[in-house]
């Protein structure tokens, strides 16, 4: 495992996606910091001719139970495969109607318009992303994040600091039904408890993510394990 490697001395940082990070760290590793963060937003890919889609493929728990605010009516399903896989089984095989797909990775991989298909980006209004989306996170030992001050990048590290701190109070992870972003002075915030929210956040709030987030989720009225 690359934790292993770590601790052992094998490598010296290990890149992640960020959202895909546990909550907690290993004991003596940590992440060091995030590279720049890319468009965060998730995608909505219809195959052409269809409106108002009535079938979705996905098996994200955050994605369906927020679609399913803009379409009611639409029956969801599981998907699988890389993502050229999933393009092809929309526009092509006709498995269903749609799919969505995050923005960071149909960039990383060149990928702006695919034949059959529309894109339809989905505003943080509409589909709140995951916690730390279109991040890369650097993990290190403890000892190593001195060394490694020049990859970060600061404006990341504090806007996916907090979204990690909501993660860590409710104790949620890849299978949770959360969404948590921070866009310059609004956090926005998913939960299928209370459903979409945004929240006014000052610099001060930013800077202090702990504490905002446990103040911000017992106003929300979430009962937290710990404190």
């Amino acid at each position: 495992m690359l934790e292993d490697a770590l601790l052992e001395g094998r490598a010296d940082i290990a890149v992640h996606s960020a959202k895909d990070l546990p909550g907690d760290q290993p004991t003596g590793l940590t992440v060091a910091g995030y590279m720049p963060r890319v468009d965060p937003r998730d995608v909505l890919v219809v195959r052409k001719g269809v409106e108002t889609p009535t079938t979705v493929a996905t098996g994200s728990p955050r994605r369906r139970l927020q679609l399913a605010m803009l379409y009611p009516d639409a029956e969801f399903s599981e998907i699988r495969g890389n993502v050229d896989t999933r393009l092809r089984k929309i526009a092509q095989d006709q498995v269903a109607d749609a799919t969505v797909l995050a923005a960071a990775g149909l960039g990383r991989l060149g990928i702006g318009e695919w034949k059959e298909a529309e894109f339809r980006v989905l505003g943080f209004e509409t589909m709140v992303p995951a916690v730390g989306q279109a991040a890369i996170a650097i993990q290190s030992r403890i000892n190593c994040p001195e060394l490694l001050k020049t990859c970060w990048d600061r404006s990341t590290h504090e806007a996916v600091s907090l979204e990690r701190a909501f993660q860590t109070m409710l104790g949620g992870g890849c299978h949770t039904a959360l969404g948590v972003h921070v866009s310059g002075d609004s956090l926005w915030f998913f939960h299928d408890q209370i459903g979409l929210r945004s929240l006014p956040i000052t610099r001060a709030d930013i800077l202090s993510p702990l504490d905002t987030a446990e103040r911000e989720l017992k106003r929300m009225g979430f009962a937290l394990k710990s404190t």
